[in-house]
């Protein structure tokens, strides 16, 4: 049986807490351009087309515990620089603060937070071959992002901006975690991701040769909790294999490593050992 994980998995939807969820559903859809989806009781989904990326579920009164494991930030990853001065546009439109910027040398990223406090990074890859790839530097080397240039692109300016356009996914998460090697012993020894960048306090992590599809750190401290259930939170995230063999075999060492494992509406639960859960499932066709 392999080790690795099948080359074309990838992170599904994220799911949030939110203190207040018709101002996250605000923020998400005016100066994000995520769409609405779905909205049920304390829950709303949202996406681009019939993808959904993003799921929140209102807590009230609940606030980011800054010192404890979970979401560093999620990615939502765009398909051309276009996209991306589009998204910069956006946040001039909507008179919100520059985001920062950073050109990662495989790829450029635009870093903010929503009302809550959770991290979000859009981003666009720069070609395969650019930049450091899996046999290059570590992932998160690079430079500041020239936001001026970005803005001199087609919708840079906010004129005509639009929402996230087709082809837009969760192209990566960034997690906090306790600690760095078990937490790289979980994603690269039972998952199956390969290491493509580490430093002493961070590591990155792919499939099939991607720059990364999991970033972990200790930014937060060594051994800092899991936050409290009534925090803004991660309260999860989709992992997602292409065909129902990678999963079942996917399942199989996660078994081997003696980890619970929790069904789950669609598909199946397990947890880091920072507390951080993962819903592997089979992406669906859309």
């Amino acid at each position: 049986m392999s080790s690795a994980i099948d080359p074309a998995a990838r992170i599904g939807a994220v799911a949030l807490s939110v203190a207040d969820l018709a101002r996250a559903l605000d923020y998400y859809q005016r100066q994000i351009g995520l769409a609405l989806l779905e909205r049920c009781g304390e829950w709303a989904t949202l996406g681009v087309a019939a993808t959904p990326l993003l799921r929140l579920r209102e807590i009230p009164g609940a606030r980011v515990a800054r010192q404890a494991t979970g979401l560093y930030h999620l990615a939502l990853r765009v398909p051309a620089r276009c996209d991306l001065a589009r998204a910069l546009g956006r946040c001039a439109a909507q008179g919100a603060p520059a985001p920062a910027g950073a050109d990662h040398l495989v790829s450029e990223a635009l870093y903010m937070a929503d009302p809550d406090g959770h991290g979000l990074e859009i981003y666009c890859d720069r070609p395969r071959g650019d930049g450091c790839d899996a046999a290059g530097p570590p992932c998160g080397a690079g430079r500041p992002l020239d936001l001026g240039l970005l803005q001199r692109e087609p919708g840079g300016d906010g004129a005509g901006c639009g929402g996230m356009p087709a082809g837009s996914r969760v192209g990566h998460i960034h997690l906090q975690v306790a600690d760095l090697a078990a937490a790289e012993r979980f994603y690269g020894d039972v998952l199956g991701f390969e290491r493509v960048g580490r430093s002493a306090t961070a590591s990155f992590l792919g499939a099939g040769g991607y720059n990364h599809h999991i970033g972990i750190n200790t930014w937060a401290g060594r051994g800092v909790p899991a936050p409290p259930d009534r925090a803004a939170r991660l309260l999860s995230y989709e992992l997602l294999l292409p065909t129902p063999g990678a999963l079942g075999a996917l399942l199989d060492r996660v078994r081997a490593a003696g980890i619970p494992l929790a069904e789950h509406a669609c598909g199946w639960a397990v947890c880091d050992p920072s507390h951080n859960c993962v819903l592997l499932a089979v992406a669906q066709s859309t």
